[in-house]
């Protein structure tokens, strides 16, 4: 049976499938931010100094669990400097995806530079993304396999520019729309909702484990084929989602200083059909070695590619831009 891969990881089929969900683990393949999306909420506006905590009994698990993650991604956003590690593992039917990767990021604003390297490796194929932003330009490289290697670049400013039009309000910096770890991250956010907190611990450091589920009105734009039953008085449950596709994801975040450090997709495995049962992680990304405002290399940000079959995407990135929540 052929996996369907949704539209938000598209352009694989068939056996890379396992690829697709491989980047949805970082949602290298989000959907984009189309102008006609989801409306932004209040949590777009978070500011990017050190959160305020999370006032106990002022709010409802799901507005708690929205906090939460909101100010994780404006610690990350706001931060003078990060420099981490990552560990990914993807399962979908037979196959497993195994990588690791770094990212670093420097300066605020229109300052800001990061880069983002990833490999992943399924049986003998490795799939391998590079992005670096260098404030001039947004470098977007990927070696999916056996497919041909792409280059693709942004015009930071067009970017920054098509925001503040927009009234994005971290419009200056951008980086959650060009890419790197912040735009995976926001990306997820983007799609799902989060419902509930709860303390936890995860290797000794004290967490805040937060769950978030697909709203019917975004399943729906990923699975079109479901959405009369999506909207149907019984709605769909996990086991009618095809293979590979999460039925909800949970953020690992510290409750000191508000860092990710494990993101997981959860649905049930299997060949479809499936039988009913209680969704497990599928893919999970493990952030490790953070560190927050340290001294990091300029020369991470310096990327100087051949420029043999380079593709500027700018001009349709800027027509398909549309504020994330």
């Amino acid at each position: 049976m052929t996996t369907r891969v949704p539209a938000i990881f598209p352009g694989l089929r068939g056996r890379r499938a396992a690829a697709a969900v491989a980047w949805a683990v970082v949602a290298i393949w989000g959907g984009g931010t189309a102008a006609d999306g989801p409306p932004a909420s209040v949590y777009s506006r978070v500011s990017s100094a050190t959160p305020d905590p999370v006032p106990q009994g002022a709010e409802d698990a799901s507005a708690q669990a929205e906090r939460i993650v909101a100010s994780a991604l404006a610690t990350l956003a706001g931060a003078e400097s990060v420099s981490l590690k990552f560990r990914q593992k993807v399962r979908i039917g037979d196959r497993v995806l195994v990588g690791t990767g770094r990212y670093v990021q420097a300066g605020r604003g229109e300052d800001q530079r990061f880069r983002y390297d990833s490999t992943l490796t399924c049986d003998t194929e490795s799939f391998e993304v590079t992005e670096v932003c260098d404030g001039l330009f947004c470098w977007l490289h990927r070696h999916l396999g056996e497919e041909t290697e792409r280059l693709e670049r942004l015009d930071v400013r067009r970017i920054r520019g098509r925001l503040a039009e927009l009234g994005v309000p971290d419009a200056a910096d951008g980086a959650a729309y060009l890419g790197g770890l912040q735009r995976a991250l926001r990306l997820v956010r983007h799609w799902f909702r989060f419902t509930a907190a709860a303390p936890g611990d995860l290797e000794g450091q004290p967490v805040w484990v937060v769950e978030g589920v697909w709203p019917p009105q975004h399943l729906a734009i990923i699975l079109p084929e479901l959405a009369p039953k999506i909207s149907g008085s019984n709605g769909v449950g996990p086991a009618d989602l095809p293979d590979g596709v999460p039925w909800q994801v949970r953020f690992w975040i510290g409750r000191g200083d508000l860092l990710i450090r494990r993101v997981e997709w959860l649905a049930i495995p299997g060949v479809r059909p499936v039988a009913d049962s209680a969704p497990e992680p599928i893919a999970v990304l493990d952030l490790h070695d953070i560190a927050i405002d340290g001294p990091v290399d300029a020369t991470a940000f310096f990327y100087q590619p051949a420029t043999t079959g380079l593709v500027d995407v700018t001009e349709m990135q800027v027509k398909s831009l549309g504020p994330m929540r």
